[in-house]
């Protein structure tokens, strides 16, 4: 049976920027629908453990696996590295911007729930 594996690929980098977008940005979202934490506390603490402990996301594999199965290739970086670093930063991720992403999100999601701890909204 005959797929489109790069239709596939292309869907798996809509999930991801998703994702990365509701790790950084979904606390947001919960200062207005609190019930949205349920959701974005596990994908947040997920986001922020991969970019500080230096992994992959399994949706990148997937990407490359999908890619290669269409006959193209897959890459050697991660997602943030071959998406959504070359919009912010011009030169080549480094371990130090990792961190810089991975603490960014940690500390806007904290600074979130902090506020919305000390009014006991949630």
């Amino acid at each position: 049976m005959w797929m489109n594996y790069h239709f596939w690929a292309d869907m798996v980098v809509l999930l991801h920027a998703a994702f990365v977008f509701f790790v950084l940005f979904g606390g947001l979202a919960v200062l207005r629908w609190q019930r949205i934490a349920w959701y974005h506390l596990p994908a947040a603490m997920w986001g922020v453990i991969i970019e500080l402990g230096g992994w992959t996301c399994p949706l990148t594999y997937l990407e490359n696996h999908l890619r290669r199965m269409g006959g193209g290739s897959g890459y050697g970086v991660t997602f943030i590295e071959r998406y959504l670093e070359p919009l912010l930063y011009p030169l080549g991720l480094t371990r130090h911007t990792q961190l810089v992403f991975g603490l960014s999100a940690l500390l806007l999601n904290l600074a979130i729930y902090a506020r919305l701890w000390c009014s006991r909204r949630i």
